[in-house]
Protein backbone atom coordinates (compact mmCIF):
# COMPACT_ATOMS: atom_id res chain seq x y z
CA UNK A 1 0.00 0.00 0.00
CA UNK A 2 1.15 3.64 -0.78
CA UNK A 3 2.25 5.45 1.85
CA UNK A 4 0.14 8.66 2.73
CA UNK A 5 0.90 12.22 3.63
CA UNK A 6 -1.96 14.70 4.92
CA UNK A 7 -0.92 18.24 4.62
CA UNK A 8 -2.23 21.55 6.40
CA UNK A 9 -1.72 24.89 4.42
CA UNK A 10 -1.05 23.24 1.34
CA UNK A 11 -2.28 25.89 -1.54
CA UNK A 12 0.37 27.82 -1.75
CA UNK A 13 4.35 27.58 -0.64
CA UNK A 14 6.01 24.80 1.41
CA UNK A 15 2.86 22.86 1.68
CA UNK A 16 2.02 23.34 -1.76
CA UNK A 17 5.34 22.63 -2.95
CA UNK A 18 5.30 20.10 -0.20
CA UNK A 19 2.18 18.43 -2.31
CA UNK A 20 3.66 18.26 -5.59
CA UNK A 21 6.92 16.84 -4.40
CA UNK A 22 5.16 13.88 -2.41
CA UNK A 23 3.23 13.16 -5.90
CA UNK A 24 6.51 13.01 -8.07
CA UNK A 25 7.58 10.33 -5.20
CA UNK A 26 4.69 8.32 -5.30
CA UNK A 27 2.84 8.88 -2.56
CA UNK A 28 -0.61 9.66 -1.24
CA UNK A 29 -1.33 13.38 -1.17
CA UNK A 30 -4.41 14.83 1.35
CA UNK A 31 -3.80 18.32 0.23
CA UNK A 32 -6.23 20.45 3.20
CA UNK A 33 -6.62 24.31 3.07
CA UNK A 34 -9.40 26.77 3.40
CA UNK A 35 -10.26 27.54 0.10
CA UNK A 36 -9.62 24.20 -2.30
CA UNK A 37 -12.15 25.75 -4.48
CA UNK A 38 -9.40 28.73 -5.52
CA UNK A 39 -6.57 25.94 -6.09
CA UNK A 40 -4.97 25.63 -9.62
CA UNK A 41 -1.67 24.30 -9.54
CA UNK A 42 -3.00 21.10 -7.41
CA UNK A 43 -5.91 18.56 -8.79
CA UNK A 44 -7.72 15.57 -7.54
CA UNK A 45 -6.72 12.68 -8.79
CA UNK A 46 -5.62 8.95 -7.97
CA UNK A 47 -2.79 9.65 -5.72
CA UNK A 48 -3.69 13.63 -4.78
CA UNK A 49 -7.52 14.68 -2.56
CA UNK A 50 -8.04 18.09 -1.91
CA UNK A 51 -9.69 18.96 1.19
CA UNK A 52 -10.94 22.05 2.98
CA UNK A 53 -9.99 22.60 6.24
CA UNK A 54 -8.89 25.38 8.68
CA UNK A 55 -6.82 24.85 11.47
CA UNK A 56 -8.74 27.49 13.37
CA UNK A 57 -12.39 25.01 13.54
CA UNK A 58 -11.43 21.78 14.73
CA UNK A 59 -15.02 20.16 15.72
CA UNK A 60 -14.39 20.02 11.76
CA UNK A 61 -11.33 17.66 12.27
CA UNK A 62 -12.85 14.19 12.72
CA UNK A 63 -14.74 13.94 9.32
CA UNK A 64 -11.51 15.38 7.56
CA UNK A 65 -9.92 12.99 9.07
CA UNK A 66 -12.25 9.94 8.08
CA UNK A 67 -12.74 11.11 4.64
CA UNK A 68 -9.12 10.83 4.24
CA UNK A 69 -8.91 7.52 5.78
CA UNK A 70 -11.55 6.35 3.98
CA UNK A 71 -10.38 7.56 0.40
CA UNK A 72 -6.45 6.35 1.27
CA UNK A 73 -7.10 3.34 4.10
CA UNK A 74 -4.10 5.01 6.27
CA UNK A 75 -2.12 8.10 6.96
CA UNK A 76 1.07 7.74 7.82
CA UNK A 77 2.75 11.54 8.26
CA UNK A 78 1.37 14.30 9.41
CA UNK A 79 2.67 17.76 7.88
CA UNK A 80 1.89 20.56 10.24
CA UNK A 81 2.32 23.47 7.74
CA UNK A 82 -0.25 26.13 8.45
CA UNK A 83 0.76 29.60 9.42
CA UNK A 84 1.97 32.75 9.12
CA UNK A 85 3.57 35.87 10.37
CA UNK A 86 2.07 38.28 12.58
CA UNK A 87 4.70 40.84 12.42
CA UNK A 88 5.48 44.69 13.68
CA UNK A 89 6.08 46.17 17.10
CA UNK A 90 4.73 44.45 19.79
CA UNK A 91 3.27 47.95 20.89
CA UNK A 92 1.28 48.37 17.88
CA UNK A 93 -0.12 44.86 17.89
CA UNK A 94 -3.50 44.20 19.31
CA UNK A 95 -4.86 41.09 21.69
CA UNK A 96 -7.05 40.42 18.42
CA UNK A 97 -3.59 39.96 16.47
CA UNK A 98 -2.33 38.24 19.09
CA UNK A 99 -4.59 35.46 20.05
CA UNK A 100 -5.20 35.03 16.39
CA UNK A 101 -1.00 34.60 15.29
CA UNK A 102 -1.67 31.76 18.43
CA UNK A 103 -4.56 29.90 17.12
CA UNK A 104 -3.43 29.34 14.06
CA UNK A 105 0.28 29.08 14.09
CA UNK A 106 0.14 26.47 18.08
CA UNK A 107 -3.18 25.59 18.97
CA UNK A 108 -3.99 24.73 15.59
CA UNK A 109 -1.26 22.45 15.26
CA UNK A 110 -2.17 21.11 18.26
CA UNK A 111 -5.89 20.75 18.06
CA UNK A 112 -5.21 18.55 14.40
CA UNK A 113 -2.16 16.62 16.55
CA UNK A 114 -4.19 15.74 18.73
CA UNK A 115 -7.06 14.35 16.10
CA UNK A 116 -4.84 12.55 14.36
CA UNK A 117 -2.90 10.62 17.44
CA UNK A 118 -5.45 7.87 17.91
CA UNK A 119 -5.30 6.45 14.36
CA UNK A 120 -1.52 6.40 14.77
CA UNK A 121 -1.56 4.91 18.07
CA UNK A 122 -4.08 2.33 16.41
CA UNK A 123 -1.70 1.52 13.86
CA UNK A 124 1.51 1.91 16.21
CA UNK A 125 3.36 4.29 13.87
CA UNK A 126 3.09 7.69 12.00
CA UNK A 127 5.37 10.36 12.17
CA UNK A 128 4.14 14.22 12.97
CA UNK A 129 6.39 16.82 11.41
CA UNK A 130 6.24 20.63 11.74
CA UNK A 131 7.12 23.27 10.19
CA UNK A 132 8.43 25.55 12.60
CA UNK A 133 11.04 28.58 11.25
CA UNK A 134 14.43 29.69 11.78
CA UNK A 135 13.27 32.51 14.45
CA UNK A 136 11.63 29.40 16.68
CA UNK A 137 15.65 29.39 18.19
CA UNK A 138 16.94 32.34 16.57
CA UNK A 139 14.93 35.64 16.79
CA UNK A 140 15.18 39.17 14.94
CA UNK A 141 12.82 42.64 16.18
CA UNK A 142 9.84 43.40 15.10
CA UNK A 143 8.35 39.28 15.59
CA UNK A 144 8.42 38.92 18.92
CA UNK A 145 4.19 37.49 18.79
CA UNK A 146 5.31 35.18 15.66
CA UNK A 147 8.80 34.04 17.58
CA UNK A 148 7.02 33.46 20.27
CA UNK A 149 4.27 31.14 18.76
CA UNK A 150 7.14 29.34 16.94
CA UNK A 151 9.18 29.21 20.05
CA UNK A 152 6.39 27.41 21.66
CA UNK A 153 6.06 24.91 18.62
CA UNK A 154 9.50 23.98 19.42
CA UNK A 155 9.03 23.10 22.68
CA UNK A 156 5.66 21.36 21.99
CA UNK A 157 7.09 19.10 19.37
CA UNK A 158 10.72 18.72 21.12
CA UNK A 159 8.89 17.52 24.57
CA UNK A 160 5.99 15.34 21.89
CA UNK A 161 8.81 13.61 20.76
CA UNK A 162 9.49 11.83 24.28
CA UNK A 163 6.07 11.42 24.89
CA UNK A 164 4.90 9.14 21.85
CA UNK A 165 7.91 7.17 21.18
CA UNK A 166 6.51 4.30 23.30
CA UNK A 167 3.88 4.86 20.88
CA UNK A 168 6.28 4.07 17.95
CA UNK A 169 5.40 7.55 16.67
CA UNK A 170 8.03 10.04 15.51
CA UNK A 171 7.99 13.84 15.53
CA UNK A 172 10.06 16.09 13.29
CA UNK A 173 11.07 19.49 13.36
CA UNK A 174 11.90 21.71 9.96
CA UNK A 175 13.46 24.66 10.62
CA UNK A 176 13.43 26.97 7.43
CA UNK A 177 15.77 30.01 7.25
CA UNK A 178 14.46 32.78 4.42
CA UNK A 179 12.85 30.96 1.88
CA UNK A 180 11.57 32.56 -1.38
CA UNK A 181 8.13 32.29 -1.25
CA UNK A 182 5.01 34.77 -1.11
CA UNK A 183 5.50 34.93 3.03
CA UNK A 184 6.71 37.87 3.04
CA UNK A 185 4.11 39.83 1.30
CA UNK A 186 1.23 37.78 3.70
CA UNK A 187 3.61 39.16 6.06
CA UNK A 188 3.50 42.67 5.20
CA UNK A 189 -0.56 42.41 5.06
CA UNK A 190 -0.12 41.42 8.53
CA UNK A 191 2.68 44.22 9.80
CA UNK A 192 1.13 46.07 13.11
CA UNK A 193 1.58 49.81 12.72
CA UNK A 194 0.40 52.49 15.07
CA UNK A 195 1.00 55.96 12.97
CA UNK A 196 0.99 57.65 16.91
CA UNK A 197 4.56 55.30 18.23
CA UNK A 198 6.73 58.13 16.57
CA UNK A 199 9.45 57.26 19.23
CA UNK A 200 10.10 54.19 17.14
CA UNK A 201 9.62 55.79 13.20
CA UNK A 202 13.94 55.85 12.80
CA UNK A 203 14.53 52.68 14.00
CA UNK A 204 11.91 51.02 11.44
CA UNK A 205 13.27 52.69 8.85
CA UNK A 206 16.92 51.17 10.13
CA UNK A 207 15.39 47.44 10.08
CA UNK A 208 13.42 47.78 6.77
CA UNK A 209 16.98 48.60 4.80
CA UNK A 210 18.23 45.35 7.26
CA UNK A 211 15.46 42.97 6.22
CA UNK A 212 15.34 43.62 3.00
CA UNK A 213 18.80 42.71 2.61
CA UNK A 214 18.38 39.75 4.94
CA UNK A 215 15.15 39.15 2.60
CA UNK A 216 16.46 39.70 -0.61
CA UNK A 217 16.40 36.01 -2.63
CA UNK A 218 16.05 33.77 0.53
CA UNK A 219 18.20 31.20 1.15
CA UNK A 220 16.14 28.63 -0.04
CA UNK A 221 13.08 27.25 -2.24
CA UNK A 222 9.88 25.59 -1.02
CA UNK A 223 10.88 22.78 -2.88
CA UNK A 224 14.01 22.87 -0.78
CA UNK A 225 12.20 22.50 2.47
CA UNK A 226 9.63 19.77 0.56
CA UNK A 227 12.97 17.93 -0.06
CA UNK A 228 13.83 17.64 4.10
CA UNK A 229 10.59 16.94 4.68
CA UNK A 230 10.32 13.52 2.39
CA UNK A 231 13.88 13.16 4.39
CA UNK A 232 12.57 13.77 7.68
CA UNK A 233 9.19 11.22 6.40
CA UNK A 234 11.75 8.45 5.05
CA UNK A 235 15.48 8.74 6.84
CA UNK A 236 14.11 6.38 9.46
CA UNK A 237 15.60 7.89 12.05
CA UNK A 238 14.86 9.51 15.39
CA UNK A 239 16.61 12.69 14.38
CA UNK A 240 14.57 15.45 16.00
CA UNK A 241 15.57 18.84 13.85
CA UNK A 242 16.23 19.68 10.08
CA UNK A 243 17.69 22.50 9.21
CA UNK A 244 16.91 24.57 5.70
CA UNK A 245 18.88 27.59 4.32
CA UNK A 246 22.44 28.22 4.63
CA UNK A 247 21.80 31.86 6.76
CA UNK A 248 20.30 30.17 9.46
CA UNK A 249 23.12 27.20 10.35
CA UNK A 250 25.85 30.14 11.61
CA UNK A 251 23.75 31.79 13.55
CA UNK A 252 22.71 28.39 15.74
CA UNK A 253 26.40 27.26 15.56
CA UNK A 254 26.88 30.28 17.46
CA UNK A 255 24.16 29.54 19.80
CA UNK A 256 24.96 26.54 20.59
CA UNK A 257 28.64 26.96 20.71
CA UNK A 258 29.49 30.10 22.55
CA UNK A 259 28.02 31.50 25.37
CA UNK A 260 24.71 33.09 25.59
CA UNK A 261 26.40 37.14 25.89
CA UNK A 262 28.59 35.99 22.38
CA UNK A 263 25.41 34.75 20.79
CA UNK A 264 23.36 38.00 21.58
CA UNK A 265 26.54 40.18 20.89
CA UNK A 266 26.39 38.89 17.60
CA UNK A 267 22.52 40.17 17.10
CA UNK A 268 22.93 43.06 18.56
CA UNK A 269 25.67 44.23 16.29
CA UNK A 270 22.99 43.98 13.51
CA UNK A 271 20.10 45.14 14.99
CA UNK A 272 20.77 47.50 17.65
CA UNK A 273 19.47 51.11 17.11
CA UNK A 274 22.73 53.05 15.58
CA UNK A 275 24.58 54.32 17.89
CA UNK A 276 23.66 51.82 20.42
CA UNK A 277 26.37 48.61 19.52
Amino acid sequence: MKQTIFITGASSGIGLATAQYFVEQGWNVVATMRQPYKQTALKNSDQLLLLKLDVAEPATFPEIIDTAIARFGKIDVLLNNAGYGQHGLFEATTTEQIRRQFDVNLFGTMDITKALLPHFRQQRSGSIITITSGVGRVTVPLVSVYAASKFALEGFCESLSFELAAQHIKVKIIEPGSINTNFEQTTKANFAVDDTLTDYSEYLKQMDEIFKSIYSGGSASPRDVAAAVFAAATDGSDQLRYVVGEDLQPLLDIRNGGTDEQYMNVLRSTFSPSGNH
